[in-house]
């Protein structure tokens, strides 16, 4: 057989294939259109509806990883998913997503992977107006950054948990590849280099390196650097790719970022607490007595009971000097049997106790 007849045979499975990808998508569409007619008519009962399940949403991505046999791999396969699911549930309820912007930022990435492209994303200028946007309703939800791997925690989100009534419902873990782009072609045409301050910092020893002497001017956030740099000549901005798409810029150099494991962690915020998925993390403000060994006294709950800390965060309570308060992530989720009882021994202890949401893990 000749290659180019074996190419035809091959093309013609494709087309079939396809056929039958679109039908089944179509009739998954379907069911979720049967969903929400379902969930519209518990509502008019009188009970309360969610039409975005994070822990359900979890546990359908982690079975398509696990059931994943290539060629494709496991998060490639569960974008795919992902996507289809985010399609779906527009079906069900348009959802409205408000991120930290402006449009091009790591934020606005982090809240499409997490919810698929099917959403309508809201810019925000600051962290306080996303947690606004969420508690006055006009977002579902809303997306915001806590921390980095290489530049540690957020503190300013950390501290709108304080006073908000929000709580967390999920996380999404993503890669930062940090892009230097311009108007110009040509790395000896950068005079002025515009981005966040913690941009520039994930960029340092290649700066030094590439660009020793060049001015670093810090903006708000990296897509503002982008928008700077479109219409200052001789400027430059180090942002996402996704930035250089949005504001048509020649991009200098690729991932200039000087760790290549640079990974930073964002929250999602809303009024829901999602059921138990089976893989799951707990989030708790807390504030103890201060004398030497509260710090210890108040934790031991979790060694005592099998539960895993996988983060704890000092932050000053506002509420005197050296009175601080606490927030920590444990491992499961706050129904599990473990954790229930570490979570009330701890609660007997502590000055103040909440807590801000138990949500499934980032799995992609």
């Amino acid at each position: 057989m000749s290659g180019e007849k074996r190419l035809g045979e091959i093309r013609d499975e494709i087309d079939q294939l396809d056929q039958q990808i679109q039908q089944l998508i179509s009739q998954r569409a379907l069911l979720a259109q049967e969903v929400a007619e379902t969930k519209l008519a518990t509502a008019e009962a009188g009970a309360s509806v969610a039409f975005y399940r994070p822990e359900r949403e979890a546990q359908v991505l982690a079975r398509v990883m696990e059931r994943n046999q290539g060629p494709l791999g496991d998060e490639e396969m569960a974008r795919l998913f992902r996507e289809v699911m985010s399609a779906c549930l527009a079906l069900e309820q348009p959802m409205r997503i408000a991120f930290l912007g402006p449009a091009g930022t790591f934020t606005q990435a982090a809240a499409l992977k997490q919810f698929g492209h099917s959403v309508n994303t809201l810019p925000m200028a600051s962290i306080p107006a996303v947690f606004h946007d969420v508690e006055s309703d006009h977002a579902h939800y809303g997306v915001v950054p806590v921390e980095n791997s290489t530049e540690g925690v957020i503190s300013h989100t950390l501290d709108m948990f304080i006073n908000s009534p929000l709580r967390i419902n999920g996380e999404v873990e993503l890669r930062i590849h940090h892009y230097l782009m311009s108007q110009g072609t040509d790395l000896s045409q950068v005079k002025r280099i515009y981005s966040h301050q913690q941009s520039l910092a994930q960029c340092r020893d290649w700066l030094d390196e590439h660009l020793e002497g060049v001015d670093q001017i810090t903006v708000s956030s990296n897509a503002e650097a982008a928008r700077i740099a479109l219409k200052e000549p001789g400027a430059a901005a180090i942002a996402g790719e996704v930035a250089s798409e949005i504001y048509k810029l020649n991009v200098l150099a690729r991932n200039i970022e000087d760790e290549p494991d640079n990974t930073t962690r964002f929250l999602v915020v809303g009024k829901q607490s999602p059921a138990p998925s089976g893989h799951d993390k707990t989030s708790l403000l807390v504030s103890t007595h201060n004398r030497p060994g509260a710090l210890y006294e108040l934790l031991s709950p979790f060694s005592d009971n099998g539960v895993s800390m996988s983060r704890i965060e000092s932050r000053p309570s506002r509420r005197g000097n050296w009175d601080y308060l606490f927030f920590v992530d444990i491992d499961g989720h706050a129904e599990d049997d473990n954790v229930k009882h570490a979570l009330k021994t701890l609660e007997s202890g502590a000055t103040m106790f909440r807590v801000l949401g138990s949500y499934p893990k980032a799995i992609l």
